[in-house]
């Protein structure tokens, strides 16, 4: 029987496994990871927000980033008909990083985790998790190997950073159903031929060409393009014919972008995600802890992916290196309230936007330049600084704001 020993075992070598198990191997921790892809390989999620750089920076994995040649993030733009809105992450209510990446995670997935095996932490790709068990806090868990070959894993811990996969919340049966409204994207990325010189042409862009569509323009350094529609199932279903047929007539509704992309060789067919958000009874059991998409995804409107799996990732590793140095730790107070707290804010601001409260917000003129500081702010990541009064007030505060703005509209109606 082909059986290792570890302290923690790590599922899934993206983001959030990479910046977890660098936390714990810098902190002389026996960890490994297992991944069921093979390197390179293409997952969604290509823009960043500044507060993932902290993350990246703390475990040791920042150098080796700054080193590839990611398009510089410096904001993002909002276009609503002739309405325009742009964010700079140097303008921001809180302090911290005003600028991170837009990348090809494909290449800068494989950058992390070259970066994370140079630490010495082993990475059995192409490894896929079909069973575990558990006895207290101590795990067997059931690997099966390309060829079909079995071997067993004992740990002490598993945090499980899976992302899609979700791969405890599947064996534990914890998946529930998200209280966020159906959504479903169609997504590819182009060759940007087209692409104008200079800031247009590598600005991260949102044009919501209908209430609650959208579409996302990312460009990468290397001369390609990542663009996807985003709407309610049944709009995303609405379309037929194959997928390139169904994104090429979408592009229709874009005013601004439609002449630049139209007819552009795709670098893969376009794929379609239905109903995208997800969530779990919890993220933490004896003996595991879900991290990132594995435990809840919401909508990729504030590109809150990365950055959310890095910080649960960091601190979940933070978590499992005290329990396994036998210090005192309370799960619930240390992980799951902060960790739940960033999801309602995320949530708050992802409702408010598809109800038009936020989009209210966004193009109001004049601009408020301290309201949109500290938007600004959140749409950079740091949902967790309570000093902001719109992440600690977050539930109430894009509402009240919105309804403001619709009685200083009612009233410049009344006086025309």
């Amino acid at each position: 029987m082909n059986t290792e020993n570890v302290d923690v075992l790590v599922i899934g070598a993206g983001p959030s496994g990479c910046v977890s198990a660098s936390y714990l191997k810098n902190n002389n921790i026996d960890v490994k990871i297992v991944e069921k892809s093979k390197f390179p390989r293409y997952v969604i999620g290509e823009s960043l927000l500044p507060r993932c750089m902290d993350h990246f920076e703390e475990v040791g994995l920042l150098e080796a980033l700054k080193k590839q040649g990611y398009q510089v993030k410096k904001g993002a733009r909002f276009l609503k008909e002739d309405k325009v809105c742009n964010f700079d992450f140097s303008k921001k209510f809180t302090e911290g990083w005003n600028w991170t990446w837009q990348v090809p995670r494909a290449h800068f997935d494989n950058v992390l985790a070259e970066e994370t095996q140079k630490k010495g932490v082993p990475i059995d790709f192409e490894n896929e998790v079909i069973d575990v068990s558990f006895d207290g806090s101590n795990s067997k868990t059931t690997v099966k190997d390309k060829d079909g070959n079995l071997k067993y894993i004992n740990a002490k811990y598993i945090i499980d950073a899976s992302g899609y996969g979700r791969v405890l919340p599947r064996l534990l049966d914890l998946i529930k159903p998200s209280s966020l409204p159906k959504h479903s994207s169609i997504f590819t990325i182009v060759k940007d031929i087209n692409r104008p010189k200079g800031n247009e042409g590598t600005l991260i862009t949102f044009d919501i060409v209908k209430t609650q569509v959208w579409l996302w323009v990312i460009p990468f350094s290397d001369g390609t393009t990542s663009i996807g529609f985003v709407g309610p199932t049944e709009f995303i279903n609405s379309y037929k014919g194959s997928p390139s047929e169904r994104l090429e007539e979408m592009l229709q509704l874009s005013t601004y972008f439609q002449s630049r992309f139209k007819g552009l060789p795709h670098v893969f067919e376009p794929k379609i995600i239905q109903n995208f958000s997800t969530a779990v009874k919890q993220i933490y059991g004896e003996g595991y802890i879900l991290t990132g998409n594995s435990g809840e995804f919401l909508d990729p409107v504030f590109s809150s992916g990365v950055t959310f799996a890095t910080e649960t990732g960091l601190l979940a590793a933070k978590m499992v290196a005290k329990i396994i140095k036998g210090e005192p730790t309370n799960l619930e107070k240390e992980y799951v309230a902060p960790v739940q707290f960033g999801v309602d804010v995320f949530t708050s601001y992802v409702n408010e936007w598809y109800s038009e409260n936020l989009q209210k917000i966004f193009f109001h003129q004049p601009e408020n330049t301290e309201v949109k500081k500290k938007v600004c702010a959140v749409l950079a990541g740091y949902v967790w600084d309570k000093t902001n009064p719109f992440v600690k007030k977050h539930n109430r505060v894009l509402a009240s704001m919105a309804h403001l703005i619709d009685l200083e509209v009612e009233q410049q109606q009344k006086e025309c």
